[in-house]
């Protein structure tokens, strides 16, 4: 009876020291020198700034990346439903009825409190157009679709209108 886990201790063991050797293995063989680049906080170069420095980090990111999460985790207890559907009748199909419509439910929730809009609200959106940001140096990265601030080109010395 107890050589059916000899199996599982003999993998857990060879997990252990796998792990355990390649910790080893990196501390040994790794670059010693210090390199200022390394401890910079992004390697590229780029002192992070944040502009203005009154503003937060929105939590909206976030909210939206939690409502992926329970989706998708909701969506996948789908498939064992799907697998077994067969052998679970009537009742099992009630019950993924109910799963469902309170999926959706939840989903109308998020969706009439704004958790699916990803603009911000109005409020910075008026401030941003009334100029209470300030514009941001041509240096910072921006979006993809952005043109940077086109710098003024100086006039040549000759010609003069």
């Amino acid at each position: 009876m107890n050589t059916g886990y000899v199996p599982i201790v003999i993998l857990g063991g060879l997990a252990g020291a796998f792990a355990v050797l390649s910790l080893a293995a990196s501390a040994l063989l790794r670059p010693k020198r210090y390199l200022p680049a390394k401890a910079a906080p992004y390697e590229c170069g780029i002192e992070p700034v944040r502009l203005p420095k009154s503003e937060r980090f929105p939590v909206k990111f976030y909210v939206v990346a939690m409502l992926f999460i329970i989706f998708d985790v909701e969506a996948i207890f789908l498939y064992p439903w799907a697998v077994a559907f067969r052998s679970l009748g009537l009742f099992g199909l009630v019950e993924m009825v109910v799963f469902i419509g309170l999926v959706f439910v939840a989903y109308l929730y998020v969706w009439q409190k704004g958790g699916l809009e990803w603009e911000g609200p109005e409020r910075v959106r008026g401030d941003m157009e009334a100029g209470a940001y300030p514009a941001l140096p041509p240096t910072v990265e921006r979006s993809p679709g952005e043109r940077p601030i086109a710098e003024p080109v100086p006039e040549p010395a000759g010609r003069r209108s």
